[in-house]
């Protein structure tokens, strides 16, 4: 069964030491997105510049602080496992404050995943 492996990181300079133990755990494929969260845009709120009941117009005006998103697609929970333990290695333990945020989806179906070698072309 193939499992979509989703970390939403606190910390963005730390996504390139990431990218590297996710690769060293066996993941062949990673999307990255620039991403925001609803709570940290809100959480900015306190600063003087935006309205005491701020839309997200308002908060959209500020300085944005910005996360990166990274998902992939693995074909066995050994695979989640090692990649869980890896992201830990590089942002600390998950239910800590200010790591970080993972979770599993299971995949019913995936395409494009791997091609047999001797394959043809599309």
């Amino acid at each position: 069964m193939y499992h979509m492996v989703i970390f939403v990181m606190n910390h963005p300079d730390e996504c390139g030491t990431l990218l590297e133990t996710w690769e060293a755990a066996g993941v062949t494929g990673i999307t990255i997105l620039e991403s925001s969260g609803l709570g940290r845009l809100r959480g900015r709120a306190a600063h003087d510049d935006i309205p005491l009941m701020p839309s997200l117009h308002d908060i959209f005006k500020t300085k944005e602080t910005r996360h990166r998103t990274l998902f992939s697609v693995v074909d066995s929970e050994e695979k989640v496992d090692a990649i869980l333990k890896a992201t830990q290695e590089v942002v600390g333990d998950l239910d800590c404050e200010d790591t970080g945020f993972l979770f599993v989806l299971p995949v019913s179906r995936a395409y494009g995943m791997s091609r047999p070698s001797g394959e043809a072309e599309c």
